[in-house]
């Protein structure tokens, strides 16, 4: 009889394989209320929930900035010192974090100098393969870049070794910056007559510059009492001395009324306090001062190369390095695919690999030479992706923020199948989203809410795509919703003619674009849509733009002083109570002297995370007691700041209380879906789709009769895209022009009038391919654009 053999029984499992979940318990930043969650690792999990619900506090806020801070912990102290500091998070327990990396949609550095090759090290990679291979050989690396100046100098230096003696030396160094335009590749030239009226003298005001009044000490009155200029003469009598020390003066202490003050020359001084700053982050009055006094024309001297002449003749098979960054980058990877130099082998491998990523991730058609503020938040966000992608990390948590952002629906099968890839090597990945076809990939699915800001912050659903779907959660509802074509269109009152247009990728493009209508502009990413609006539609008085740009704004900062709701508020309490306007701005007189108005005390801890604790003298209301002992209507001026736009809207709609001016306002931040906001939240803490419609509300006050909207539906959740249609509609019906930079094929369906640019990007786009009704896209299915339409809109 045959032995009984005992079964083996299966090993137990192996401790360190117990931590699959990333566990988080009593989450409470921002307007989360104690959320408990366990999301799996090396899984894909999407989070989703209307704006303004808590997913950016949950992931970012959260999860990613608390493993973000216990790796900087992981540092000695005195490098933690170089280390911006963290804040743990409001949270009872966070387990199983993974080193997380960050992907988001905050818009790369807009510095003059900064490009897509510079942001992405391909061009540090460039200028090595130009100091090795170049004909004629010029120089090292640094003779390549536009950010390096070339510097001579010669003199005695003091050895101090054994006994001292003085040394004759010399130093150069080759720079590849052109010395013209000091490597931003245009020249600016200053229209002296926006700078002064030269009939009258400094002492009557002849300074027409924003912000230089004629008492100013530290400007107008250290040229007035200078010395090097009679400030009682008009300017157009100046010698030519004086004229020359008043336009272009080297800086030169001088004392005025005892103090020490810096003269220097009128054009220096503008280009420091003006035009070295981002135009983007300028005050609307500065930037429209800029945009009258300023020309910037191309650097004649490199012809906007950025580069010194020994740069550009340096060359590798007849292509310099200026020729190479201003390539399309796919044509740029043929290139370099084309050089066989085994003494660069590794150098050639690594840059393929960069340029090999751009067009893998839909960047094919940009150049290096690309300014990286010109690119759009999707775009920027891609570009911060490339360096992972060949990655051989595993076990990472990558963070992305609606990755899909500015990519048409073409595109975004290739975004979620680098995002399936991320995970199938082993890493997990959270992501932050509102398509449903990025939804449609997710192994595990938590959706936030139920309404936003106060009325969020819990967890509504978690599970798998299918759950969500037979929830009962406003996602869920609306997971499925598919926008209708219209059955009849609005007709035109006119045309916005756009002719020979050949901005950036453009081809000679003629376009007429119907005015009193709903247009939307269509086509794959890099198709010329923003060349078209923004470079060819003039922006003058009767054109609003709502761009992408990032809403500037301090913690101090919120929706009340950002629309400028808060002046009518502050001169109506003033009138109420016989005060001053000042009292009741927690910037001027009405601050809280302890914590100079911003409600709580910062501990600076060294190398530590600051510590803030709420004022125990004003208990964070910002105001000093004095002042909110002054009421309108029954309430404070820090009661009225605590109220959400909805009840304040009441507030100030009728009564003793009733203010029309901030009335108005208030309607347009409802109209946009911003009633939950309470006036008095800080703008550092808003989604990012809730600043973009508390933009568009600023505007909708504008008096300007064509708005230009570019991709409005930006971190907008399926059921408010339903509301922005509604507000569109009442935009057109209300007699004003709306032109749309769409990729959201429910804003498509809606439309009245659609122009489609393509076929492709880069150099295959800069056509138009397509205008028309959305129902003839359709019918026609000619372009991708049509073609995915089509199917949205189940034809």
């Amino acid at each position: 009889m045959a032995p009984r053999t005992k079964t083996p029984q299966p090993p137990a499992p192996h401790a360190a394989d117990s931590h699959d979940l990333i566990r988080v318990h009593g989450a409470r930043e921002n307007n989360l209320k104690d959320v408990s969650i366990e999301l799996p690792k090396r899984r894909l999990t999407v989070f989703t929930g209307v704006s303004g619900s808590g997913k950016s506090s949950l992931v970012f806020s959260t999860i990613a900035a608390e493993s973000q801070r216990l790796i900087n912990e992981t540092y000695s102290a005195f490098v933690q010192g170089f280390m911006p500091t963290q804040a743990r998070p409001d949270v009872d327990v966070l387990d199983g974090l993974t080193t997380a990396i960050i992907v988001d949609q905050q818009r790369m550095g807009s510095d003059p100098r900064s490009t897509v090759g510079t942001a992405t090290d391909a061009n540090a990679m460039l200028r090595i393969l130009f100091s090795r291979l170049g004909e004629p050989h010029i120089g090292p690396p640094g003779a390549f870049a536009f950010n390096v100046p070339s510097v001579m100098a010669s003199g005695a230096i003091t050895v101090e070794r054994g006994n001292k003696k003085a040394v004759k030396a010399t130093f150069s160094r080759t720079g590849g910056m052109c010395p013209r335009c000091e490597g931003r590749g245009s020249v600016s030239d200053i229209d002296l007559t926006q700078l002064y009226d030269d009939s009258k003298s400094i002492a009557e005001g002849a300074f027409t510059i924003p912000g230089w009044k004629s008492d100013s000490w530290w400007t107008v009155r250290t040229y007035a009492e200078s010395g090097f200029l009679d400030p009682d003469k008009p300017i157009a009598k100046f010698t030519k001395k004086e004229m020359q020390d008043f336009l272009y003066r080297e800086p030169t202490k001088v004392k005025v009324e005892g103090a020490n003050l810096t003269f220097e020359g009128l054009i220096p001084k503008i280009q420091k306090s003006f035009l070295s700053k981002d135009r983007e982050s300028m005050q609307p009055h500065i930037r429209e001062f800029v945009d009258r006094a300023v020309t910037f024309t191309t650097c004649p001297e490199c012809e906007g190369t950025r580069l010194t002449e020994g740069a550009r003749s340096s060359k590798i098979k007849k292509i310099s390095i200026a020729d190479a960054c201003a390539m399309e980058i796919r044509d740029l990877a043929e290139w370099v695919r084309g050089l066989d130099e085994p003494s660069v082998a590794p150098l050639l491998e690594a840059l393929q690999q960069t340029l090999d990523s751009f067009v893998e991730i839909g960047l094919g058609y940009l150049a290096l030479d690309r300014p990286s503020g010109t690119l759009s938040g999707g775009e920027a966000q891609r570009v911060k992706m490339i360096r992972h992608l060949g990655s051989s990390l595993t076990d990472v948590t990558y963070v992305f923020d609606e990755p899909t952002i500015g990519l048409h629906p073409h595109d975004i099968q290739r975004m979620n199948d680098l995002l399936l890839r991320l995970r199938d090597k082993g890493n997990t990945v959270l992501v932050v989203e509102h398509k449903p076809e990025a939804i449609a990939i997710a192994d595990h699915v938590v959706d936030l809410g139920p309404g936003a800001g106060t009325a969020g912050g819990t967890v509504c659903f978690e599970g798998t795509l299918e759950g969500l779907r037979a929830s009962d959660t406003v996602t869920g509802r609306h997971l499925d919703d598919r926008a209708v074509l219209k059955d009849e269109v609005r007709k035109s009152t006119g045309a916005l003619e756009i002719r020979g247009a050949t901005s950036h990728n453009l081809r000679d493009v003629d376009v007429d674009i119907p005015l009193g209508v709903l247009t939307v502009i269509t086509g794959v990413a890099g198709s010329g849509k923003s060349s078209l609006v923004h470079g060819s539609i003039p922006a003058g008085e009767n054109v609003i733009s709502v761009d992408q740009s990032p809403i500037r704004g301090s913690r101090r900062s919120n929706p009340a002083t950002y629309t400028g709701l808060l002046e009518p508020i502050r001169k109506a309490f003033a009138k109420a109570n016989g005060v001053k306007p000042a009292l009741f701005s927690a910037n001027s007189e009405g601050a809280c002297p302890t914590c100079n108005g911003a409600g709580v005390i910062f501990t600076d801890l060294g190398m530590m995370a600051s510590v803030s604790s709420p004022c125990e003298d004003c208990e964070g209301k910002r105001f000093q007691a004095s002042v909110l002992d002054y009421h309108l209507g029954g309430r404070d001026i820090s009661e009225v700041l605590a109220m959400s736009v909805s009840e304040a809207e009441e507030f100030f709609g009728s009564g003793e209380a009733a203010i029309p001016a901030a009335h108005r306002i208030l309607d347009r931040l409802v109209d946009v879906g911003l009633g939950y906001l309470s006036l008095g939240q800080p703008l550092t803490t808003l989604s990012g789709g809730e600043r973009q419609r508390l933009k568009l509300a600023t505007h909708m006050g504008d008096k300007g009769g064509v708005y230009v909207l570019d991709e409005p539906t930006t971190g907008l959740h399926l059921a408010d895209v339903e509301q922005l249609l509604g507000l569109l509609d009442r935009l057109v019906e209300s007699g004003k022009s709306v032109i749309v930079i769409e990729h959201h094929q429910a804003v498509m369906a809606h439309a009245d009038w659609i122009i489609d640019l393509g076929p492709g990007a880069g150099h295959d786009g800069g056509q138009i391919v397509f205008e028309g009704t959305p129902a003839d896209l359709v019918a026609a299915r000619s372009t991708l654009t049509g073609e995915h339409l089509a199917e949205y809109v189940g034809e």
